[in-house]
Formats: C-alpha cells, structure tokens, sequence
C-alpha cells in the first residue's frame, strides 16, 4: 500500500467509539474500490455541474440552448446575486463583499440587481425561445441575497416575473443568511410570491459557528424558521455541513434534534470540501481559495488545538443525519436532499436530474452555471470582467463546453443516478432509440457495480437501482467509474 492509501485507510477506520461503524465502511475499504476511497479522500464536490467532453463556446452554447427551448418542458431558471457581508471560511464561490456606511452599501448592492437585470436582458435577445419558455421554478441564490435592501428585492422579483415566463405553476424560492431574513423582508417575499425559502444556517452549533467565519447565531437560525413558519412559507429548507473544524458527533445529533423539533421542511446536508471545485469542473469556484484551503492556515488551526473530523467520523455524522432524518419520515431524492414525506423532492433539482426531466438551466449572474441537453457553459467569475462585459453588452459567459452523443447519454445517466431514484431502461430508451441500459456500454459497468454491491439490476422490470452503500458513495461511481 502507499502512503496516501494508508492514511486514507487509517482515516476511514478512525471512528468514534461512542457511535456506530458506518455501513459504507465495508465498501470503502475493499480494495476493489480503492478508486472510490482515494475520491472521498481527497474531498472533490461531485454532481453539481457536468461538464461536457469537447470544447464549445459560448456562441455554440447559446443556439443550442435556443434549440432544445423551442421544444422542452418547464426549465429552472435562476439569478445569482454575489453579495455577501463577509466571506465564510470555506467559501470557494464567487462572491462580493458589500459593506460600509449603510448609503455606501446600498449602492454596492443596488449595481449588482442593475448587473443581473442588465445581463438578464442580454440573454432575452440572444435566446430567442428563453422569454417564452415556461419556467418551473425561479431561485434567487448568492452570495448573500437577503442582504439586498427592500426596494431592491422588489426591482428584481418583479423584474423577472415580468420578463420571463412565470406562470399559475411557478414557484419562486429566495435564498439567504439567518440573520437578514429579518421579520421584514420575509413579509416583502410572502407579498412579492415567494413561497419558499433557503438559508445556509450550516450548524446550530455557536462553537462551530464561529469557527466557520459565520456571524450568525444558532438562536438566529431558530428564530429563522420560526418565523418563516409563523409567516406561511410552504417551504423552509435549511443547509447542514459536517465534517466542519471542531465538529462532533454530539454537535450533529444536535444540529438533527433542532431540525425534527422545529419540523423544518427540507435539509441539505454537505459535506465539508476543501478541495478546489476547478479541480474537476464540477462546480463553480471564485478567483481565490477559500482560507481553510490554504494547508499553512489548516496546520496552523490543528496546532491552536483545533481538531479536523476523521474520514470516519464524517461518515459516522452523514448516517447519522440520513438515517436520523429517513426515521423521521423525510426522503432522501436527490442525493442528500431531504424533504418530509410527501413534499419532495427539490423542484428545480427535479426539474434538472430525473430522468424524465432533464430539462433546461438558465442560470443569470457571476458564475451562474447553466446548461441543456447539448453543451453546458459557467458565467465568467471575475467581478471586474463581469461589469465590462455586461456593460459591453455582451453575456458574460466564461467559458463552455459540449456533448458528444455518447456523452450526452452517459450524463443523463450520471444525472438520473443522483436522484437516487431507480433507472428505468424504459425511460432511457425512448430518449436514446435503440440503446438500453442492459447492453454495453452499460451493461458492463453496472455488473461491476453490481459486484460490489453497489447496484442491484433487475432485468426484469427494467431497472437499475443503487444500494444504500450505492447511494452513499453515489458521486464518487459517477465520477470514477462513468
């Protein structure tokens, strides 16, 4: 064995005596899925962009997303505001810090609705089809969006409820921070339509808190939630991280016993990620690391006595919260996404990923990440070349890429595994004529999987399923091994 296996063996097998051994243990410490562990080990986030095989552009990628939105079903289309009041810790996205005298702050906040609605109309012209296309739902996410003022909130919604295809079955959900979701402008998003609401609450822990940079309080989290309960909002989502600097085992079971007593809608859980997104493009990262990523800063906190949770122990607090959450009646669809029995699942997720869907992402802002069946294309992250781009009159898309027909069906594979949902050849064949997830290529790769316990298939019925220990370690198949 090297080195790095046997570091990343010992981390795996370094638990927390009071809890119980994760069931995935078996799986990752086989040797026949070395590959798996060294992908969990060296802590890559997974399944959030696929990005396609052959150099595109963005040219290419706007007439392709015209094509297919000529035809498609309702898209998920979303406006990314990059605001923020300070930057997180572990923070990788692009953000922009707007703070100051409070006059000073407002303009900063009001240039960045002026950028989005600008460059929102740059896509109107160049996507003939995109005005039209019924939109499934709309996310206002960051950065920070709650810290925008008031009136600036309502420019925006209204904006976009205007210009785009918003109908009866729309559904508009606004991201934030805890603490600026104040009584407020939660009032202003009930007027304004918004029926669901997310927020980054990541622990309700204080110690961890603070650690993590955030400047909230668990009391805020709380308060949140209840106040959004109180105020109607059908939908209250909240995100969890483990694997946090000087998080336990005790502090996740607290964090899942503040969200059953609070009967919070849906949870995200995330694990930590120090790794770059831009390692392998399946995220959207900013221009800087985030300051946990620099390795002299982390050894610097371990020698201050602060401690990293094992590999072990992250797996100990992910079953912890999975089946904590499953006992209480929420399902898992996507991966890691919980919402309470009959609620789910994630709407623009499912408007993404499930393999009946697959539809359309539009996604307006500093690197917002959007994409179709063809090609796939991340806005530019440099906030000074954002600003001269739009004011160009140019959309500022960074960079593209596209899919090959074989590619196209391995990512509506890969996407369709995510929603932990069983894969129906049926389904697949009516998108691909003549190609069937019981004959090669597949054929090959899901008996692998199935071998190791991984899958099961029924030929039968037409279905390939993950296991639960397929389910857990559901990124790293598809990155690896699809």
């Amino acid at each position: 064995m090297t080195l790095a296996y046997e570091e990343a063996i010992g981390s795996l097998h370094a638990l927390d005596p009071a809890w119980p051994r994760p069931a995935v243990l078996d799986a990752l410490e086989a040797p026949e899925n070395r590959h798996l562990l060294d992908f969990v080990q060296e802590d890559p986030f997974g399944a959030h962009v696929f990005p396609g095989n052959v150099p595109g552009s963005p040219s290419e990628f706007l007439r392709d997303l015209d094509l297919q939105l000529a035809s498609s079903g309702p898209i998920h289309l979303w406006s990314y505001i990059p605001t923020c009041a300070y930057r997180c810790r572990f923070c990788q996205y692009p953000v922009v810090l707007v703070k100051g005298k409070p006059e000073v702050a407002y303009e900063k906040a009001k240039l960045w609705v002026d950028l989005n609605i600008a460059e929102a109309r740059l896509w109107l012209e160049a996507v003939p089809h995109l005005a039209g296309a019924e939109v499934g739902e709309f996310n206002v996410f960051g950065g920070t969006p709650s810290l925008l003022p008031e009136p600036e909130i309502r420019r925006l919604l209204e904006f976009y409820r205007a210009e785009f295809g918003f109908t009866a079955d729309t559904t508009i959900r606004f991201e934030g921070d805890p603490s600026t979701f104040t009584p407020a402008k939660l009032e202003l998003l009930r007027e304004l339509g918004c029926t669901k609401l997310s927020s980054g609450v990541q622990s309700f822990d204080d110690h961890v808190l603070e650690l993590c940079g955030r400047e909230h309080s668990a009391e805020m989290c709380v308060d949140f939630v209840r106040n959004a309960r109180s105020l109607g909002f059908e939908w209250v989502s909240i995100d969890l991280m483990y694997g946090l600097l000087d998080q336990s085992l005790d502090s996740v079971r607290r964090d899942l016993d503040v969200v059953l007593e609070n009967e919070v809608t849906a949870v995200v859980c995330t694990k930590l990620h120090l790794a770059s997104y831009s390692d392998t493009r399946t995220g959207v990262t900013g221009e800087k690391p985030a300051a946990w990523q620099l390795p002299s800063y982390r050894d610097k906190l371990v020698r201050d006595g602060h401690r990293w949770p094992t590999l072990g122990e992250q797996y100990q607090m992910r079953e912890l919260l999975t089946d904590g959450l499953r006992a209480a009646g929420y399902t898992e669809h996507p991966t890691m996404y919980f919402a309470r029995a009959g609620l789910g699942p994630e709407k623009w997720k499912a408007i993404m990923v499930d393999q009946d869907k697959q539809e359309a992402e539009v996604a307006i802002g500093l690197g917002g990440s959007s994409s179709c069946r063809a090609s796939e294309a991340i806005t530019d992250v440099n906030s000074r070349r954002y600003i001269e781009t739009v004011s160009d009159g140019r959309i500022p898309l960074g960079s593209a890429t596209r899919f090959t027909p074989e590619a196209q069906e391995a990512r509506a594979v890969k996407m369709a595994l995510t929603t932990l949902q069983p894969l129906r050849d049926s389904l697949h064949a009516s998108r691909f004529p003549g190609r069937s997830l019981f004959a090669e290529p597949w054929l090959g790769k899901f008996r692998s999987l199935a071998a190791r316990g991984l899958v099961e298939l029924r030929p039968d019925d037409g279905v390939v399923e993950l296991t639960r220990a397929g389910e857990v370690v559901v990124e790293a198949i598809i990155t690896t091994e699809l």
